[in-house]
């Protein structure tokens, strides 16, 4: 009859590792948001971090912002011209960037960009001892490390997403006014007459949240990393993917909380 138990314990044994590791997250980020209320404040470390996680981003999100906008408005102008409504590209494609694509494919690019590198930097740092060597100094690495890489994202999202959206919708005036014949004032005015505050404050809700999850799950992996360079690799690959899964889960919830 032990045969009988053997899936109840693989069960259980996946769901236990599953909650014990959940907890553990959720203790890394408490402590974190604990040593973020005391000084000092790092504030040339934020600076760096927002360097290194929103600057060095910007040349993805142009791109990819631009031409996400411009197939959006490629694909939404047949579909909009089959009942005869090409007047509403503007506020479509604006509001498609604006509350859904933007600040979700801008946060995929962060993590493929940023969130990779900076679980692999803190994963090298912890393989090398040099987490260990901030305690030997009485520094505290939450305070030195993960603080201001939480920072950095809360600040560098929003303002990646902004940009995103912002090429995006000049992508769709690009395909629409200049290659489907789409009169300029029919696609700004639409938009202005369309897109609320609501739907602005939704996409910076949205990236705000992104940004807390992006940067505390690629500090977690690559503070817990496995010791060697396939420990490091690993990490960084696990944090790209549950990041990425993450992010559009969340996404479903926040569209559900923020709709309704």
């Amino acid at each position: 009859m032990k045969w009988f138990f053997v899936p109840f314990k693989f069960i259980g044994g996946i769901v236990h590792k599953f909650v014990r590791e959940l907890g553990r997250m959720a203790c890394f980020l408490t402590e974190a948001f604990f040593w973020m209320l005391f000084p000092p404040y790092l504030i040339q470390r934020v600076v760096r971090r927002i360097n290194f996680i929103g600057v060095k981003t910007t040349s993805v999100i142009i791109l990819t912002g631009s031409f996400t906008g411009m197939v959006l408005a490629l694909q939404i102008y047949y579909v909009l011209a089959k009942f005869g409504a090409e007047a509403s590209l503007g506020p479509v494609v604006a509001l498609s960037l604006i509350r859904e694509l933007g600040p979700v494919i801008s946060a995929l690019m962060v993590t493929g960009c940023a969130g990779s590198a900076l679980t692999a930097e803190i994963g090298i740092m912890r393989i090398s001892e040099q987490i260990d060597a901030l305690d030997a100094m009485a520094l505290n690495p939450y305070k030195y490390l993960i603080v201001p890489s939480l920072l950095a994202g809360v600040i560098s999202l929003p303002l990646l997403n902004a940009m995103f959206v912002s090429v995006g919708v000049f992508g769709g005036y690009i395909v629409g006014v200049g290659l489907m014949g789409v009169s300029s004032g029919t696609y700004f005015g639409g938009i202005q007459d369309f897109v609320e505050a609501r739907d602005i404050l939704e996409g910076i809700y949205k990236s705000l949240s992104f940004g807390v999850l992006i940067t505390w799950i690629s500090c977690y992996k690559g503070y817990y990393t496995g010791y060697g360079a396939e420990g490091v690799s690993k990490s960084t690959t696990q944090a790209v993917v549950l990041s990425s899964v993450v992010i559009l889960v969340w996404d479903y919830f926040m569209t559900s909380l923020l709709v309704s």
